[in-house]
């Protein structure tokens, strides 16, 4: 019991009942206090009173509660402790009993979750709006946490018809457009609905959401889940007071970013639009530079907590229907509370998750997109990513760039070789460098070798070690790079490369021949256009390192075997990685880039249901009988 006196000092009161005088001896000598600061603590004795059958006495005996003899004669004396505080408490610590502190202290626990264990939600995706107003509102009330959560507006207000109706409005502050709100639902479901509503016209929702709502954009549903999704998505939730149905309008309104340039893809002849996080905007952006009613979005949800937008692009009659089955089959089946973005759900859907290569392409320009999809492939969309996922894709897709289609066909022919040197540079030349270095030097001319033996005479470590090390040097720079802000990333690449690769070569920890074969890498690197199959360059530049300084050019080719056999067993989404190699290559787009006039198939790795993409004549104002010259008219 809690008491205060005269000097405003509270006073904890514990009551001991009847019982031997023995145990109360025995209480006050176990009976601690752990005193705060600021605190002190005073044990009293009060009064006498008679315990009542069935009251607790107090007592403790071996550290719990000492049962009390009922039938012994005789009332025993009534004890008080009493704590008062003199000064300014901070708080009041509970008195500590021997041998019961750890199990207490996970009672209290157990016993604190259970109370705040929240009561389970019915699934809204079995639950109907039920046309009870007060019961919908309370139902989701309990949804979105509300009071708890400020974030969700509940705006009740009164249809005004000739007998006015109550209604509410839901949605999410910061989410919609208030403008198109105020212009749009509520002034005309509350300034200019008097109206008088006949029995012949209808339900009250067709007739709210056919006269009332300018919107562009009215939908009715009649699960909570989908009434919850149109408040997370930015829209506004419309219930009214007997009515079984929500009305959802379209009133996004968010803050995002503009369309921009690729940052990442960049190219000198071609579009300069790139994704943004909208997903809106995305389709729009594809739509807008594709015009063909076959092109086909469907969008559905994707996590069990996030909720998130996500929608596959086809173009319907040329793509297989197994592959956009397999594709819908694989997001629609994940359990996960959140996919996020791209990256998140392409790890989930790939088919080898422990593979280095990427299975999947991942692209921020929209005509890239655009390119796949004629011929066949499928497009994955995700609500707050700017990088869209195209499948099925091979290692030369992968490598392609989105410029090899804007240039002429001897040019774009010409960079993917050159594109295909730098892999092989940034893959192998360290390797090689190490073995030749440490077990054949009979393939190094005479004169080189003197001067490389020369470099190296000074240097303390063997050549495997020092490769090792400028590599995870120049490593560690190119992750600073990227990390710092983007004024001081180029100025730390440059400058650091420099001066470590200087001093390094001062220092005789280096010879003078690594740092130019570690440049030669690096720029190699830096010509393939994806992203992640850089990474992946890069892990497997160090196991042909490894290989090469243990076991030679031996090691090497075994490596590559290896590694071969590895990308060979890869498909993505039924697909072979490799094709078109061992196969006829169809397409005429692969390494070698024909002419565009001759590459009249699709890919038929993926058994597209057209495979012809343009007829053999498509040029037809020249005669292709006369060798397909320009002055050759028919």
């Amino acid at each position: 019991m809690l008491a205060k006196d005269n000097n405003c000092c509270y006073s904890l009161v514990f009551k001991k009942e009847a019982g031997p005088i023995s145990v109360w001896q025995r209480l006050k000598e176990t009976l601690t206090f752990q005193e705060p600061r600021g605190m002190s603590f005073e044990l009293a004795d009060t009064g006498n009173k008679t315990a009542g059958p069935g009251e607790d006495t107090g007592d403790y005996k071996d550290g719990g509660p000492a049962q009390t003899n009922q039938n012994e004669p005789g009332a025993s004396k009534e004890k008080e402790r009493t704590v008062k505080s003199r000064g300014r408490s901070r708080g009041m610590r509970k008195p500590v009993r021997p041998g019961s502190g750890a199990q207490n202290h996970k009672d209290n626990i157990e016993k604190g979750a259970a109370q705040e264990k929240p009561e389970p939600v019915i699934d809204p995706g079995k639950l109907k709006v039920s046309g009870h107003l007060d019961q919908d509102v309370a139902y989701l009330k309990r949804v979105f946490h509300v009071p708890k959560n400020n974030d969700v507006v509940f705006r009740e207000f009164s249809i005004g018809i000739d007998n006015p109706v109550r209604a509410i409005a839901i949605y999410i502050d910061g989410m919609t457009d208030k403008a198109i709100q105020n212009d749009s639902v509520l002034q005309p479901l509350m300034l200019l609905s008097r109206l008088r509503l006949d029995a012949q016209e209808g339900n009250l929702e067709d007739v709210v959401r056919e006269r009332l709502l300018p919107g562009n954009q009215v939908e009715i549903f009649e699960l909570m889940r989908a009434t919850i999704d149109g408040v997370l998505n930015g829209d506004t939730v419309i219930l009214i007071e007997g009515v079984d149905k929500a009305l959802v309008m379209e009133t996004k309104g968010w803050e995002h970013r503009n369309v921009g340039k690729p940052e990442v893809e960049m190219v000198v002849r071609g579009p300069h639009e790139a994704f943004n996080e909208t997903f809106r905007v995305n389709t729009a952006l594809i739509r807008k530079a594709f015009h063909s009613p076959d092109l086909v979005t469907e969008i559905f949800k994707v996590g069990n907590k996030d909720r998130i937008n996500c929608g596959i692009m086809y173009l319907d009659g040329v793509v297989n229907q197994d592959l956009v089955q397999e594709a819908k089959r694989r997001i629609e089946m994940l359990e996960t509370d959140y996919v996020g973005t791209s990256g998140i759900l392409e790890q989930f859907i790939e088919d080898k998750t422990y593979a280095l290569a990427p299975q999947v392409l991942s692209t921020e320009r929209p005509d890239r997109v655009i390119n796949h999809i004629i011929e066949g492939k499928v497009a994955v969309l995700m609500d707050g990513s700017p990088h869209v996922l195209v499948f099925p894709m091979n290692l030369f897709g992968i490598l392609q760039s989105a410029e090899d289609a804007y240039l002429r066909w001897p040019y774009g022919s010409l960079l993917r070789m050159l594109r295909l040197v730098g892999v092989f540079l940034a893959t192998f030349l360290p390797g090689i460098y190490v073995a030749v270095n440490a077990y054949h030097h009979e393939m190094i001319p005479t004169d080189l070798l003197m001067a490389i033996a020369g470099a190296r005479e000074q240097v303390p470590f063997p050549t495997i070690v020092e490769v090792l090390i400028m590599e995870i040097s120049f490593e560690l720079i190119r992750e600073a790079g990227i990390r710092v802000p983007g004024v001081i990333g180029p100025t730390l690449g440059i400058v650091g490369a420099l001066i470590l690769g200087q001093a390094a070569v001062a220092a005789k920890v280096v010879s003078p021949i690594l740092i130019v074969i570690v440049a030669v890498t690096a720029i190699g690197s830096f010509t393939v256009p994806n992203y992640t199959l850089a990474f992946s360059i890069r892990a497997v530049r160090f196991v042909y390192i490894v290989l090469g300084g243990l076991f030679g050019f031996f090691g090497i080719v075994l490596g590559f075997f290896i590694h071969l056999n590895h990308l060979s067993s890869l498909k993505s989404f039924g697909v072979p990685f490799l094709s078109p190699l061992g196969v006829k290559a169809e397409g005429g787009d692969v390494i070698w880039r024909k002419p565009i006039w001759q590459q009249e198939e699709r890919p038929g790795s993926i058994a597209p249901r057209k495979i012809k993409s343009q007829p053999p004549i498509s040029r037809r104002w020249i005669n292709r009988k006369k060798g397909g010259n320009a002055d050759d008219y028919q």
